[in-house]
């Protein structure tokens, strides 16, 4: 931009100005220079504005910084559009609270420019024409009960062909009258607690704050277990005879990335065996690892004192909201009653979908193609910061879909501030640490997702990753 007026009279038939100057992104610029200029009433109620390509070229700006700008204001309630008839300035301009909460949280989340948060699979991967076929085979073959009331534990389909896959793929014993569908991770929490289970829980003092938040919700206090480079130290928890609970992450742990030692994957189990306790496995990658065969899961060990959680949200994709849990045979009929009613249940075309493109082998195949994807992100993100940051060193095993780069002391806050400058959205390690971690120095990191970009911008992004991790001291 030249200069921080610009003229649009051409375009409104008025003498109108907007004002990019202050901080922030262009896309926040426009947007208060827009807002502004509403709330004045410069741009009165009715106006319509130009197409936002004849505004990007005009100032200089992208198709989709001026798009993001428009839809944030429509979603704010500034701005309204209508098919045919272009986006014009709202009757009632002020923000309408149930769009602010929704839509602009939706809206504000896109990524700047490189999208590197954790937890996000590749969206261009998912296989479309495979889960194409198998709706089409599994809809046209469901019984026609299939679309009656249901079962709360799921359908049977999807069941059977969960059960032969997690003990082919993850050494899960179980059968399907102990498998409950969920709609994924969180949606398993809260069944759990405080209908089914109570707290205190332990945890890692690392993990997602999100799943915390869930089970304070529940009334539900955590227990934060410190983290070396064998996982969990599950020894403390001889001090805690109160804490029944324990919920790890033990293939691969999130966020640091390293998987629970064999001695204290025994340790926990034998103590939750010797006092009627449980552990929670959360297996949320256990697919994707890269260096070797993936580390079965626990619930192996003892199915009566394990409870096993998965989904599809990183081997597919979120927006499925599918999930399920192993669980022992006493705490079935519990976690039955506290599912709720039909309308929180997972969508049976959805169910017997995901059964059908398991049982044809497609989702092995899709496991395998997304597997090495992955693992090509991540030698080229190893080798990429090897050459060129080299006291930027990845933690944890290969696997997964992110990894920690560990910075050195008190430099997170800056390099999340130049990554932002940079236009590159991710995730400081501080975000995930439990309130009670200790009171020894946090570790300073960046949780660095490696499967979200699209192939084309993938290695753009690792440059600016590295271009901006260099400038950090």
């Amino acid at each position: 931009m030249d200069g921080p007026w610009v003229n649009l009279a051409e375009q409104l038939g008025a003498d109108l100005h907007l004002d990019l100057a202050g901080p922030g992104s262009r896309r926040a610029v426009l947007i208060r220079a827009l807002r502004e200029a509403i709330r004045t009433q410069r741009f009165p109620p009715g106006t319509k504005l130009p197409p936002y390509r004849s505004v990007a070229a005009d100032l200089g700006l992208a198709r989709n910084t001026v798009a993001d700008a428009y839809a944030e204001l429509v979603a704010e309630g500034w701005l309204m559009a209508k098919q045919g008839s272009g986006t014009r300035v709202a009757e009632r301009a002020e923000p309408l609270a149930i769009a602010t909460t929704t839509l602009t949280s939706a809206v504000a989340a896109r990524p700047l420019i490189h999208d590197l948060r954790q937890g996000l699979p590749d969206a261009s991967a998912f296989p479309r024409s495979a889960w194409l076929a198998a709706a089409r085979r599994a809809i046209t073959q469901a019984p026609n009960e299939a679309f009656g009331p249901g079962d709360p534990r799921g359908r049977i389909e999807l069941r059977v062909a969960l059960t032969e896959y997690l003990a082919r793929a993850r050494g899960v014993r179980t059968s399907p009258d102990r498998i409950v569908i969920c709609s994924g991770f969180a949606h398993a929490l809260r069944v759990l607690f405080p209908a089914v289970l109570r707290g205190p829980v332990a945890v890692e003092s690392y993990q997602l704050a999100f799943h915390r938040l869930i089970l304070a919700a529940a009334g539900v206090a955590t227990v934060a277990l410190p983290l070396d480079e064998e996982g969990a130290q599950v020894a403390g928890l001889t001090d805690r005879p109160d804490v029944s609970t324990v919920l790890l992450t033990p293939a691969h742990q999130f966020p640091l990335g390293g998987p629970l030692a064999a001695h204290r994957r025994a340790a926990v189990v034998d103590r939750a065996r010797a006092g009627g306790g449980l552990l929670i496995e959360d297996d949320y990658d256990g697919e994707f690892r890269y260096d070797r065969q993936p580390v079965g899961a626990v619930q192996g060990l003892d199915p009566d004192h394990v409870l096993y959680i998965g989904s599809v949200s990183k081997s597919l994709s979120p927006a499925l909201r599918l999930g399920w849990m192993v669980l022992p045979e006493r705490l079935v009929d519990a976690a039955l009653g506290a599912k709720g009613q039909r309308e929180a249940w997972a969508g049976v075309t959805d169910q017997l979908t995901l059964a059908e493109l398991i049982t044809s082998g497609d989702y092995d195949r899709h496991i395998r193609r997304t597997r090495q994807r992955y693992r090509r992100r991540r030698d080229h993100l190893v080798q990429s910061l090897a050459e060129r940051v080299p006291h930027v060193v990845p933690a944890g095993i290969a696997a997964g879909l992110h990894t920690v780069l560990r910075l050195p002391a008190g430099t997170e806050d800056a390099a999340l501030d130049a990554a932002t400058r940079a236009g590159i959205e991710l995730d400081g390690l501080a975000a995930f640490r439990h309130p009670d971690a200790g009171v020894g120095p946090a570790a300073d990191g960046l949780v660095v997702g490696y499967a979200a970009p699209p192939d084309l911008g993938y290695r753009g992004a690792v440059d600016a990753l590295c271009t901006t991790l260099a400038s950090v001291r």
